[in-house]
């Protein structure tokens, strides 16, 4: 069982730089501040999903309200999905 705890634990610690987001370039990071403040959003943290969806994902960004939301944008910057914090 140890054995298998150990395997497991290096398989991850591995894999999980692979799956790590990186930050997106300075020309996408215009296209997604534009697409945001398109859409009555600003702020946030901004990454680029590196899984080759082509994803990108702002975290906490806020509306005109203050609220806080996390949102997807695709590969044109069009928003996908709004979530609420």
């Amino acid at each position: 069982m140890k054995k298998l705890v150990i395997a497991a634990f290096s398989i991850l610690a591995v894999a999980a730089p692979a799956f790590a987001d990186s930050k997106p370039s300075d020309e996408e990071a215009k296209k997604i501040t534009e697409a945001l403040a398109a859409a009555g959003y600003s702020g946030g943290t901004m990454e680029k999903e590196t899984e080759g969806s082509g994803v990108f994902e702002v975290d906490d960004a806020k509306d005109k309200s203050g609220l806080q939301f996390d949102i997807k944008l695709d590969k044109d910057f069009k928003i996908l999905s709004v979530t609420r914090d």
